[in-house]
C-alpha cells in the first residue's frame, strides 16, 4: 500500500487499521474545546508525528492517520480530510482551511481490477504553505514551501515553493516575493 502498489482494502488488518482510526476521529470529533489535554493524546495517537503540536479545529477525518507526518505547528481548520493510504508530510507552519481534502488514494481505470484493488501515491507539502479552503489536493503531487494555494483550487501536478497557485487545474499564479 504504501509503495503505490496495488493492495486488497478488504485485507482484515487494514480494516481494522481504518477502524482504529476513525474511531479516534470519531471521538476527537466530539470532543468540547474546554478539553484540549483530551484532544492533544487522541492527536499524539493518531498522527504519525506531530501530535504534540498540531492545532486542529474538529470535525476532521482520516483513514489511517499513521500515514501523516506533521512538522511543528501545522493548523487545520474545520472539517479537514486526509485520505492517507500512502505517506502524507506536512512541513512546519504549515495552515489548512476549512474543507481542505489531501488524497493519497487512486483506483485503476480497470473495472474488474477495481472492484478488489486500489493504489496510492504519497503527498508532501513544504513548510510555510497556506492551502485555502475548499482546495482538494491530489495523490502524488508536491507542494513546495512557502507558496499559497488559493481557495477551491484542485492540485493536479506539483506546484514550486514561494508562489501563488490557483485553480482548476491548480497553476503558478505569480510568485511570491519575500
Amino acid at each position: 500500500m504504501l509503495a503505490g502498489e496495488l493492495y486488497d482494502p478488504l485485507d482484515p488488518e487494514l480494516v481494522s487499521a481504518r477502524e482504529h482510526a476513525r474511531d479516534l476521529c470519531q471521538t476527537l470529533n466530539n470532543t468540547r474545546e474546554s478539553q484540549q489535554q483530551e484532544r492533544r493524546a487522541l492527536l499524539r495517537e493518531l498522527f504519525g508525528a506531530g501530535g504534540d503540536t498540531v492545532w486542529m479545529q474538529p470535525p476532521f477525518y482520516c483513514d489511517y492517520g499513521t500515514n501523516i507526518q506533521l512538522g511543528t505547528r501545522v493548523f487545520f481548520n474545520f472539517n479537514c480530510v486526509v485520505l492517507d493510504v500512502c505517506e502524507v508530510k506536512i512541513g512546519d507552519y504549515t495552515l489548512f482551511g476549512p474543507g481542505v481534502q489531501i488524497l493519497t488514494p487512486l483506483h485503476p481505470p480497470n473495472a474488474a481490477l477495481r472492484r478488489q484493488q486500489e493504489f496510492g501515491k504519497p503527498i508532501e507539502i513544504g513548510a510555510d504553505v497556506w492551502v485555502g479552503a475548499g482546495a482538494l489536493i491530489l495523490a502524488g503531487t508536491r507542494i513546495g514551501s512557502r507558496s499559497v494555494i488559493g481557495a477551491g483550487s484542485v492540485v493536479t501536478r506539483d506546484i514550486p515553493e514561494r508562489v501563488f497557485a490557483a485553480g482548476n487545474p491548480c497553476r503558478v499564479i505569480r510568485a511570491i516575493a519575500e
